[in-house]
């Protein structure tokens, strides 16, 4: 009777679990699903976060709400007919870069040399965008 309860209790447990952490993981996407929407979402977000001043007081703020976003676009279009888009590849070229320099240089500002390339290749991404490709 003891393993009887004791796996009964363990069903409802991972049935629990199960359907709250899935409506949890649901409502934490930010992202609305349509690829064009949320791409040009994310430049805008990625323009600000490598135009900001490097003694602005937001500046970390900015760059944890990139790397969020990062990792969550990079979830969600991971598969799929996107991948063929030439706005996507792009974009990952654009979001591998300042996640490394976010990753390895932490505290320092995106060089010039790199918001220069950054910026030309958010503009390639909408102008793709654009022509729907």
């Amino acid at each position: 009777m003891k393993r009887i309860l004791s796996r009964l209790m363990a069903i409802v447990l991972v049935i629990l679990i199960g359907v709250t952490g899935a409506s949890s993981a649901a409502m934490a996407d930010s992202l609305s699903g349509d690829y064009p929407v949320d791409a040009l979402a994310l430049v805008e977000l990625l323009r600000q976060t490598v135009d900001v001043a490097p003694d602005a007081t937001d500046r970390i703020a900015l760059q944890n709400e990139s790397k969020k976003k990062i990792n969550e676009f990079a979830s969600r279009y991971r598969r799929g007919s996107v991948m063929k888009l030439n706005s996507y590849t792009t974009m990952r070229t654009a979001i591998n870069s300042l996640a490394g320099h976010y990753t390895n240089y932490p505290n320092r500002p995106v060089p010039e040399k790199m918001k220069k390339r950054l910026m030309a290749e958010f503009r390639q991404v909408e102008t793709a965008l654009k022509r729907g490709a």
